[in-house]
C-alpha cells in the first residue's frame, strides 16, 4: 500500500524577532539579532542577565483579556501561532473539515513556569487559600495542546511530548506519523515556551550552560564559533498546519512544502551531555533518511540545533561529518539561535518553519556572530550573511536534556 504523503500547509511564528512568519523571516535575513537585557524581572546578579523577549506582542488583544488571565504565557504564544498558521491553511474555525480527524500536538519543553513561579510566591505569602484555583491547568504541559483545540474545535488526536528542547520537532513528527497511519487528515503540530522567568535563568545559570556575555547581549549566542560560552534563553512559537496530500488537494489548499522523513533517538547517556560525535543525532538523521528514501546527497541545507554551547557545537559538527562525510562540507548549515537565542521547546517549531521559508524562497538564514573559526568546528555555517541556495531538501536537527534527539526532512513539494 503507498504511504500517504504529508504535505505543510500553514506556519504560524511568535519569536524575539518578530510576532508573525513574515517579520520573523525578514529579520533572520537581514542578521537582526532579537536579544537583548532581561525586562521581565530584575536579572542583576545571575550569571545570564540576557534573553530573546517577545516584544510588542498584545495577546489580550487576539485571547481576550478574560481568557488571556486563564492561560499561562507560553499557551498566549501557542494560540497567536496556531492562528496565523490556520489561516494561512484557510483552516480558520475548522471549515469544511471533518473536525474529529483534525488534531493538535503543540508542546512545551517546561509548560507554564510563569505561573508555577507566581502561585509558588502567593503560597508562600498568603497560605493555600492564595493559591488560584486555575493555577493547574494554567501550569501543565497539555494546556497549549488543548487550548488550541477548544479554541478551533479540532476534535482529532490531541496530546503534548515533553522531551525538553527536542519537544517541538518531535511533535512535528509525530503529527506526521498520524497523518501516515490514516489516524487524522489534518494536524496542528509545532512547540511553543516561555521561560524567561527568575527560576528558569538561575537554573540553566547554575548549570553553567547560559552565556555570560551580559555587556553585548546582540553578540552573546554565537553558534560554533570558537569563542562561544553558553546558550541564550529565548521564548515564543512556532506551528505547523500538516495534512496529507489528498486531503489538502481536495479542498484546493496552497501547498508550502513536504514532510519526508523523520527519525528520533535516545542518547542513553548523559542527562545533559550529548553522546560523544553524536551519535545519537547520527541514528536520528540516518532513520528520517532511511523513512524519506532519499540519498545523503540530496540534502541542501540544515537547520542546525547550533546552542552556542561549547559540546553542543562541537558534537552536532562531529554527527554530521561522520553521517554526511565530505557531502557536510558542501553543505550550508546556519544556526537561527545565533538571532533568537534559544527557544527550548518551540525551538523546533520555529526552526521547521525557517526550513520550509528556505525551501520557498531559496536563500537560508546566516549564523550571526561568527568571527573566529573553531578547527573543531570546520562546517559551512553560512557566516553572518543570508545566502542564496537552491533548498529542495532540508533538515531540521533538535536535541534534548535526556537524550533526545529529533530529526525532520522538509522538502519542495512536487
Amino acid at each position: 500500500m503507498m504511504q500517504k504523503r504529508v504535505v505543510v500547509t500553514g506556519l504560524g511564528a511568535v519569536s524575539p524577532v518578530g510576532n508573525d512568519v513574515e517579520s520573523c523571516w525578514k529579520s533572520l535575513l537581514a542578521g537582526k539579532s532579537g536579544i537583548g537585557p532581561v525586562t521581565k524581572f530584575d536579572a542583576t546578579g545571575y550569571r545570564c542577565m540576557i534573553a530573546g523577549e517577545v516584544k510588542g506582542l498584545d495577546t489580550e488583544a487576539i485571547i481576550g483579556p478574560k481568557e488571556a488571565k486563564r492561560l499561562d504565557l507560553f499557551c498566549h504564544y501557542a494560540v497567536v501561532a496556531s492562528d496565523e498558521a490556520l489561516a494561512q491553511a484557510g483552516l480558520t474555525e475548522a471549515q469544511g473539515i471533518d473536525e474529529t480527524r483534525a488534531g493538535v500536538i503543540v508542546s512545551s519543553g517546561i509548560g507554564g513556569l510563569t505561573t508555577i513561579e507566581e502561585q509558588i510566591r502567593s503560597l508562600a505569602e498568603k497560605g493555600p487559600r492564595g493559591v488560584s484555583a486555575m493555577s493547574i491547568p494554567m501550569m501543565i504541559s497539555n494546556m497549549a495542546s488543548g487550548y488550541v483545540a477548544i479554541r478551533h474545535h479540532l476534535k482529532g488526536p490531541n496530546f503534548c511530548i515533553v522531551t525538553a528542547c527536542a519537544s517541538g520537532l518531535h511533535s512535528i513528527g509525530e503529527a506526521y506519523w498520524m497523518i501516515v497511519r490514516g489516524d487524522a487528515d489534518v494536524m496542528v503540530c509545532g512547540g511553543t515556551e516561555a521561560v524567561v522567568e527568575p527560576f528558569s535563568l538561575a537554573g540553566f545559570g547554575s548549570l553553567k550552560a547560559l552565556s555570560a556575555n551580559n555587556d553585548d547581549p546582540e553578540h552573546a549566542s554565537r553558534p560554533f564559533d570558537k569563542d562561544r560560552d553558553g546558550f541564550v534563553p529565548a521564548e515564543g512559537a512556532g506551528v505547523l498546519v500538516i495534512e496529507s496530500e489528498e486531503h489538502a488537494k481536495k479542498r484546493g489548499a496552497n501547498i508550502l512544502a513536504e514532510i519526508v522523513g523523520y527519525g528520533l533517538s535516545a542518547d542513553a547517556y548523559h542527562i545533559t551531555h550529548p553522546a560523544e560525535n553524536g551519535e545519537g543525532i547520527q541514528r536520528a538523521i540516518k532513520m528520517a533518511f532511511q523513512h524519506a528514501n532519499l540519498p545523503y546527497d540530496a540534502l541542501d541545507y540544515v537547520n542546525a540545533h547550533g546552542t552556542s554551547t561549547k559540546l553542543n557545537d562541537l558534537t552536532e559538527t562531529a554527527s554530521l561529518k561522520m553521517v554526511f562525510g565530505e557531502k557536510a562540507k558542501q553543505t550550508p548549515v546556519s544556526s537561527t539561535k545565533s538571532m533568537t537565542g534559544h527557544m527550548l521547546g518551540a525551538a523546533g517549531g520555529f526552526e521547521s518553519v525557517v526550513c520550509i521559508k528556505s525551501i520557498m524562497h531559496g536563500i537560508v538564514p546566516p549564523t550571526i556572530n561568527y568571527t573566529t573559526p573553531d578547527p573543531d568546528c570546520d562546517l559551512d555555517y553560512v557566516p553572518n550573511e543570508a545566502r542564496e541556495v537552491d533548498v529542495r531538501l532540508a533538515l531540521n536537527n533538535n536535541l534534548g536534556f535526556g537524550g533526545h534527539n529529533a530529526s525532520v526532512l522538509f522538502a519542495r513539494y512536487q
